[in-house]
């Protein structure tokens, strides 16, 4: 069986190109949807072999995900971002699977996450599992931000994991997160979700106690006091940012 491996990217020139070597470990078939990056981003993406498509972004992960679906004939489709890498196990196994001749599988993936040096096994960015390797005419996307697939197929398991290297500064952090709570906030209102002061508040309070107490990130040292503390600051920005969207409506 074939496999297209697709990388949703803006301004991505200091990752481009060792993703796109560590994705060659399983196919030549790389496509890089582009969102209008300014850097040099798709001149190192063709120099080294991917093919590159344009889609304007319109604040919707889910369609820019979708738009590759049809850029490809291959039986299964797998999504890796800039800053993922694939450990060898997992190539391996992906190779097991494409050795075979099943379409009624789609697979998740351990992802462990480091930055700063540090990787983290609690709190917010401790490990977690991503659904990423799906037979092509079998899955849809779906939610502008933290988008899912919907896809019918049992899930299993990859062996190995995928090395996250996310968030080359604070200021990177808050500016991802500044874009993902406008997003949200606006995917939120248009569902009906209404809030308060108190409400915001309260949401991330329970979002710090979550992460810090309940999934010991206090385990993490300084580091994962940091970060949880950095939940508590974007939770609530993005209910303010709903918020701010009611008062508006109603004025």
């Amino acid at each position: 069986m074939t496999l297209a491996i697709i990388i949703l990217t803006k301004n991505e020139e200091s990752n481009i190109v060792d993703v796109i070597k560590n994705a060659r470990q399983c196919t030549d078939e790389i496509l890089i949807i582009d969102s209008g990056s300014t850097d040099k981003t798709v001149e190192l993406a063709e120099k080294n072999g991917a093919k590159v498509f344009y889609r304007a972004w319109d604040n919707d992960f889910a369609a820019q995900r979708n738009f590759a679906l049809d850029k490809t004939s291959a039986d299964f489709i797998f999504y890796i971002d800039a800053d993922e890498r694939l450990t060898p196990k997992t190539v391996e196994h992906i190779k097991k699977i494409l050795a075979q001749d099943n379409f009624n599988f789609q697979y998740k993936v351990q992802r462990k996450t480091t930055i700063f040096g540090v990787t983290f096994n609690h709190g917010v960015l401790q490990p977690d599992f991503v659904l990423r390797m799906f037979p092509r005419e079998k899955v849809q996307w779906i939610g502008k931000v933290h988008e899912r697939p919907d896809c019918h197929c049992e899930i299993k398991t990859l062996q190995g994991y995928l090395e996250h290297y996310t968030y080359s500064s604070w200021t990177a952090w808050q500016k991802k997160s500044q874009l993902y709570s406008t997003i949200w906030a606006e995917a939120a209102f248009k569902n009906g979700k209404r809030t308060s002061k108190a409400g915001a508040f309260l949401h991330a309070s329970a979002g710090f106690f979550k992460m810090f107490f309940l999934k010991a990130g206090f385990l993490d040292g300084w580091y994962g006091f940091y970060t949880c503390a950095n939940h508590f600051f974007n939770t609530q920005m993005k209910y303010l940012k709903l918020l701010e969207l009611q008062n508006k409506k109603a004025g």
